[in-house]
């Protein structure tokens, strides 16, 4: 199954489980019972934040995807030169060596996003999952603020 499958498959079960979650909450707040009116408007608080995590998952999977096809438009998407085990696996030692030069990149020119889409693909490549996505971040907010100078020019 591929990650976007998976995604679309989470999606859905998140959705279902939020209209689940306001059909208990009116049941609860039809019994009458203050215990049961206090659970049922906590039933009805969990599906907005759900949904709210859905809406910036998939904001920053259409951003990170533009940043994607404009680069490669630009041939500057990141070449795969890791170094791969017997298996299949990234050699933590090739991501290592990649990430240092990213990072190095990424220090040398602060104000350009394409570095840091770099940055954030070797912090992904080394394991680093949880900083690969702020850095992929802090690159659709770079892109942002430069994208109106560059359509008025």
């Amino acid at each position: 199954m591929t990650s976007r499958t998976g995604f679309f498959v989470l999606s859905g079960v998140l959705l279902l489980v939020a209209l689940v979650c306001v059909g208990e909450g009116v049941q609860l707040i039809a019994t009458g019972k203050p215990l049961g009116i206090g659970l049922g408007l906590c039933a009805f608080v969990v599906p907005p934040i759900g949904v709210w995590f859905l809406r910036q998952t998939v904001r920053f999977g259409r951003a990170s995807e533009r940043l994607a096809r404009e680069l490669e438009a630009e041939g500057g998407l990141p070449v795969d030169e890791l170094k791969r085990t017997a298996g299949g696996r990234i050699d933590r030692d090739s991501a290592d060596a990649v990430f240092a030069r990213r990072k190095a990149e990424a220090e040398a020119s602060p104000g350009d996003w394409r570095v840091f889409f770099r940055l954030a693909v070797a912090y992904a490549d080394a394991g680093d999952t949880p900083r690969a996505r702020k850095t992929m971040q802090h690159a659709i907010r770079l892109h942002s603020t430069t994208e109106p100078a560059r359509s008025t020019a």
